[in-house]
């Protein structure tokens, strides 16, 4: 009896399926102004400025803002 306690443990333990781990999901998400631009059919370029590098989108009409201010301009905030 003590060894079928024993092995008992063991037998059900060996039934058991493994658990299916999550996919793993990316860390943070995409700046938006960027792939706005993207989605206007703009394309990004970088310029260097005096405070660092910013990022302006030319647009297929020809105009060139900065990604920021095309997001904010298409995308009016809401009061």
């Amino acid at each position: 009896m003590k060894k079928l306690l024993a092995i008992l443990p063991l037998v059900l333990a060996g039934c058991t399926q493994p658990q299916p781990t999550a996919p793993t999901k990316a860390i943070g998400m995409p700046n938006p102004a960027a792939v706005y631009c993207q989605q206007s059919g703009g394309t990004r370029v970088p310029v260097q400025t005096p405070q660092g590098v910013s990022t302006q989108c030319q647009l297929p009409g020809g105009e060139t803002l900065d990604e920021w201010a095309l997001w904010r301009r298409d995308h009016p905030a809401k009061s």
